[in-house]
């Protein structure tokens, strides 16, 4: 098996990952993922495909990723990462998939619109 590469994307934030067989080491931006990623909840974020499809510590991955802050790089990675383990083996989409792993996040920013403060939120009114 070469490497396998893919993209995931979330918000403003571009992964693109090359994994290969390995001993399980994921390197982001060139550091390790746990001091990258110094909280728990994003570090289980990033193993959750290899947990899910029970290949833990078989895959090396190095991540480029770029934009957005960090909870959409971490779901960024993990989309991607998904994608690399359904390319891999076809027999992992469906455990993949009904955890929603597989599904891009589309949810982006709402744009700020002239004559209000935000892009809900408007300038206080007052009637007298």
């Amino acid at each position: 098996m070469e490497t396998i590469h893919t993209i995931g994307r979330r918000k403003a934030s571009v992964a693109r990952i090359y994994m290969s067989k390995g001993k399980g080491n994921i390197t982001v931006n060139g550091k390790d993922f746990k001091e990258y990623f110094p909280v728990d909840t994003m570090q289980f974020k990033l193993e959750q495909p290899f947990k899910i499809s029970d290949l833990v510590g078989k895959f090396d991955v190095k991540v480029n990723v770029n934009g957005g802050g960090n909870t959409g790089q971490v779901e960024a990675i993990r989309l991607a990462i998904s994608r690399a383990l359904c390319e891999l083996d076809a027999e992992n989409r469906p455990a993949l998939k009904s955890d929603g792993l597989l599904t891009r996040d589309s949810r982006v920013v709402e744009r700020k619109k002239p004559g209000q403060k935000k892009a809900r939120k408007k300038f206080q009114w007052v009637k007298r």
